[in-house]
Protein backbone atom coordinates (compact mmCIF):
# COMPACT_ATOMS: atom_id res chain seq x y z
CA UNK A 1 0.00 0.00 0.00
CA UNK A 2 1.26 3.62 -1.09
CA UNK A 3 0.83 6.62 1.19
CA UNK A 4 2.14 9.78 0.68
CA UNK A 5 1.96 12.17 3.93
CA UNK A 6 2.61 16.14 3.85
CA UNK A 7 3.18 18.10 6.72
CA UNK A 8 5.08 21.57 7.76
CA UNK A 9 2.19 23.67 6.02
CA UNK A 10 0.81 26.58 8.73
CA UNK A 11 0.56 30.40 8.64
CA UNK A 12 3.36 32.47 7.70
CA UNK A 13 3.39 36.19 7.26
CA UNK A 14 4.56 37.58 3.26
CA UNK A 15 8.14 36.94 2.64
CA UNK A 16 8.20 34.46 5.58
CA UNK A 17 9.75 30.71 4.67
CA UNK A 18 7.77 27.46 5.47
CA UNK A 19 9.26 23.66 4.82
CA UNK A 20 7.11 21.17 3.47
CA UNK A 21 8.10 17.51 3.96
CA UNK A 22 6.19 14.27 2.12
CA UNK A 23 6.97 10.96 3.81
CA UNK A 24 6.64 7.93 1.65
CA UNK A 25 6.13 4.75 2.16
CA UNK A 26 5.41 1.48 0.42
CA UNK A 27 6.32 0.76 -3.24
CA UNK A 28 7.34 3.90 -3.37
CA UNK A 29 11.40 4.34 -4.06
CA UNK A 30 14.17 6.53 -5.35
CA UNK A 31 12.63 5.26 -8.83
CA UNK A 32 9.73 6.89 -8.62
CA UNK A 33 9.49 10.75 -9.45
CA UNK A 34 7.86 13.00 -7.00
CA UNK A 35 6.64 16.41 -7.08
CA UNK A 36 4.78 19.17 -5.40
CA UNK A 37 1.27 20.54 -6.66
CA UNK A 38 -0.54 22.78 -5.32
CA UNK A 39 -4.72 23.99 -5.33
CA UNK A 40 -6.14 27.04 -4.15
CA UNK A 41 -10.07 27.47 -4.01
CA UNK A 42 -11.64 28.00 -7.49
CA UNK A 43 -8.42 27.41 -9.24
CA UNK A 44 -6.72 24.77 -11.13
CA UNK A 45 -4.53 22.38 -9.83
CA UNK A 46 -1.01 24.03 -10.21
CA UNK A 47 2.22 22.05 -10.76
CA UNK A 48 5.41 23.52 -8.21
CA UNK A 49 8.39 21.53 -8.17
CA UNK A 50 9.23 17.65 -9.07
CA UNK A 51 12.38 15.75 -8.55
CA UNK A 52 13.45 12.66 -10.81
CA UNK A 53 16.44 10.92 -9.97
CA UNK A 54 18.93 13.96 -9.65
CA UNK A 55 17.33 16.21 -11.93
CA UNK A 56 15.03 18.94 -10.50
CA UNK A 57 11.83 20.90 -12.09
CA UNK A 58 10.26 24.05 -11.72
CA UNK A 59 7.25 25.82 -12.41
CA UNK A 60 7.82 29.55 -13.53
CA UNK A 61 5.74 30.90 -10.94
CA UNK A 62 8.23 29.12 -7.90
CA UNK A 63 11.46 29.12 -9.45
CA UNK A 64 13.94 31.11 -7.44
CA UNK A 65 11.34 30.68 -4.20
CA UNK A 66 11.24 27.17 -3.56
CA UNK A 67 13.36 24.30 -3.95
CA UNK A 68 12.83 20.48 -3.92
CA UNK A 69 14.79 17.91 -2.72
CA UNK A 70 14.92 14.76 -1.60
CA UNK A 71 16.39 12.07 0.86
CA UNK A 72 16.40 8.65 -0.37
CA UNK A 73 17.19 7.01 2.87
CA UNK A 74 14.18 8.53 4.49
CA UNK A 75 12.31 8.11 1.15
CA UNK A 76 11.11 11.49 2.12
CA UNK A 77 10.86 14.78 -0.15
CA UNK A 78 10.69 18.17 0.74
CA UNK A 79 9.83 21.36 -0.54
CA UNK A 80 11.66 24.60 0.91
CA UNK A 81 9.52 27.79 0.21
CA UNK A 82 10.70 31.32 0.67
CA UNK A 83 9.55 34.84 -0.20
CA UNK A 84 6.19 33.59 0.17
CA UNK A 85 3.42 35.89 -0.86
CA UNK A 86 -0.33 35.66 -0.04
CA UNK A 87 -1.02 34.15 -3.64
CA UNK A 88 0.88 31.39 -2.94
CA UNK A 89 -1.98 30.50 -0.13
CA UNK A 90 -3.22 26.96 -0.56
CA UNK A 91 -3.25 23.59 0.15
CA UNK A 92 -0.02 21.62 -1.27
CA UNK A 93 0.44 18.38 -2.09
CA UNK A 94 3.08 15.67 -2.64
CA UNK A 95 2.42 13.08 -5.87
CA UNK A 96 4.47 10.52 -6.90
CA UNK A 97 4.48 8.31 -10.28
CA UNK A 98 7.12 5.97 -12.06
CA UNK A 99 6.44 8.02 -15.06
CA UNK A 100 8.14 11.73 -14.65
CA UNK A 101 6.03 12.35 -17.91
CA UNK A 102 2.88 11.49 -16.41
CA UNK A 103 3.77 12.90 -13.08
CA UNK A 104 4.50 16.09 -14.46
CA UNK A 105 2.53 16.58 -17.37
CA UNK A 106 -0.95 14.24 -16.64
CA UNK A 107 -1.72 12.60 -13.66
CA UNK A 108 0.40 11.48 -10.72
CA UNK A 109 -0.82 7.63 -10.11
CA UNK A 110 -0.24 8.33 -6.35
CA UNK A 111 -1.18 11.44 -4.26
CA UNK A 112 -0.97 12.63 -0.48
CA UNK A 113 -4.02 14.44 1.56
CA UNK A 114 -2.36 17.65 1.14
CA UNK A 115 -1.44 20.43 3.52
CA UNK A 116 -2.84 23.92 4.27
CA UNK A 117 -0.60 26.83 3.43
CA UNK A 118 -1.73 30.14 4.74
CA UNK A 119 0.39 33.42 3.64
CA UNK A 120 -0.72 36.95 5.54
CA UNK A 121 -0.41 39.91 3.72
Amino acid sequence: QVQLVESGGGLVRAGGSLNLSCAASGRISRNYAMAWFRQAPRNERERLAAVFYTSTYYADSVKGRFTISRDNAKNTVYLQMSSLKPEDTAVYYCAADLSFDRLWYDNPQYWGQGTQVTVSS
